[in-house]
Formats: C-alpha cells, sequence, structure tokens
C-alpha cells in the first residue's frame, strides 16, 4: 500500500494543531505555540534516546553508547538556539495575549519533569502538581520507576572491570543522584589513563553542561520577557527559574576537577 509524505507525517493533522486563543490573534502567538510545541517534541526524542543510552551504557556498549549521547548533545544544543528565536519575540508583542494563556506554564510540561528523572533529579513532589489519575500523572509515575542515566554509566563502569564500590553498585537505579567520594576515587583513576571510558566521561560533563547552558538561556529569556512579574500558572517565575541553575546532573564529574 502506497503512502504519501503527508500521511506518513500527519501533515494536515501536524499543522491544525496551532490555534492561538487570543482575540483579537497577537501576530506573535503563532510562533510561541510552534516553538513550544517542537520543545515538547524533542523532549519526547530525548526520552526516547535517553532511555536507550542508559540500556547500551548498562550493557557495556560505549562505542554505541557514545554514538547515542552524541546525537542527545546535537538535540541539546538544537534546543538551545531554539531560543534565540523566541527572543526575537518583544515583551510588548508577548504581554499582548499573555493574559490568555490564564494557568498555562511551561513549569506544568511533564516531559520535562520526566527528563529530570531520567538524570537523576527524583524531586517525586512534582508529581502533586498533576491531578491524580491525569495522563500526566500517570505517565510521570511510570518514568519514576525507570532508572537513572547515571545508574547506567555506573553499571558500565562494572562491566568495563572496574572496581566500583559497593555502595555505588548497590544503590536503587531509581534512586536521586547525589555525590559519593569513594566513587570520585574511581573517576579520578578513570580520568588518569586515557580509553573509552574517560571518554564517555567528557561526553556526559559536555551534556550536563548543555542541559545548565538550557536553564540559564531559558531564564535570560524569561527575564528579558516579563522581568521579576510572577509566571504563568503562578509561579515565581524568574525567581524560580534561577533557583534551578547551576545545579549539576552528574555532581561526582565536577566535583573531581579541582583533584585531577
Amino acid at each position: 500500500m502506497d503512502i504519501t509524505y503527508g500521511q506518513y507525517l500527519k501533515v494536515q493533522e501536524l499543522l491544525s494543531l496551532q490555534q492561538p486563543v487570543g482575540t483579537p490573534v497577537e501576530h506573535d502567538e503563532t510562533l510561541f505555540i510552534i516553538i513550544h510545541q517542537v520543545y515538547e517534541l524533542w523532549f519526547k526524542q530525548q526520552l526516547h534516546e535517553g532511555q536507550h543510552l542508559r540500556e547500551l551504557l548498562a550493557q557495556g556498549r560505549l562505542e554505541e553508547a557514545a554514538s547515542t549521547l552524541a546525537r542527545m548533545l546535537k538535540i541539546l544544543k538544537t534546543m538551545v538556539a531554539q531560543i534565540d528565536v523566541l527572543e526575537t519575540m518583544t515583551p510588548v508583542s508577548f504581554l499582548a495575549f499573555r493574559n490568555f494563556l490564564t494557568n498555562a506554564s511551561g513549569f506544568q510540561s511533564w516531559q520535562f519533569r520526566a527528563f529530570e528523572f531520567f538524570l537523576g533529579k527524583r524531586n517525586l513532589k512534582v508529581m502533586e502538581r498533576y491531578p491524580a489519575a491525569s495522563a500526566e500523572r500517570l505517565a510521570l509515575e511510570e518514568h519514576a520507576k525507570l532508572p537513572t542515566l547515571w545508574s547506567g554509566f555506573i553499571q558500565c563502569l562494572a562491566k568495563m572491570g572496574e572496581n566500583v564500590p559497593t555502595s555505588a553498585l548497590q544503590r536503587e537505579a531509581t534512586a536521586a543522584t547525589i555525590s559519593d567520594p569513594e566513587l570520585q576515587e574511581l573517576l579520578l583513576r578513570v580520568y588518569h589513563k586515557p580509553g573509552p571510558l574517560r571518554g564517555m566521561c567528557e561526553m556526559l560533563v559536555d551534556f550536563d553542561e548543555g542541559i545548565q547552558e538550557w536553564r540559564y538561556r531559558h531564564v535570560k529569556m524569561v527575564e528579558r520577557t516579563i522581568g521579576t512579574k510572577t509566571g504563568t500558572g503562578g509561579s515565581s517565575g524568574v525567581d524560580y527559574l534561577r533557583a534551578t541553575l547551576f545545579q549539576p546532573s552528574f555532581p561526582d564529574l565536577w566535583e573531581i576537577r579541582s583533584q585531577l
């Protein structure tokens, strides 16, 4: 059975999803909608690639894992670059339709919360912001049961013959990622011998740094658009976002820097 480009990508359905709510419709609202819809698609892809990455690491398949992480890094750079497009919208243009968003806020993106879970930031209280039994709440509950990326890397170290501390090996794969002084001693040894493990450590640092860059750019974009006003959805806006800055996902890889 033949299938057309439009049918395969469901183009008509896709193009029907941009529905401004402002009255009258503000020109820049379409851009605002498209940018955020694209972000949700990238979150979906990052979650898709991320679970594959974690499994590859857990199996010690470093070459394939590096290739997957390289793709995720490229996607992350694209996500950061999209902020440049969003910043072409002036504060006046945004404020012209902001009130029509009522309680809608990026703060409510369950996929971003799932991505945080994957990265080891397991603040499970965020699930309480979604109604019980809602699709978003159920999806987050499932993601909270999945192992973190860092747990996959710990398994990778063991697969590659490294003497991983028992405390790290026995830690729940679904637990939040925290610094581990014993593990840092192993990572220091890894860094002092050339090889694929050291390369993977650096790629994970690249990824962590990229996520922090995305957060910073997002904060500055919000600040230049609404200043210190309360965010949509009742969040504290810039003040809340600033509190999320400079919090690494893989603290051990940063803490060893002063010891190398």
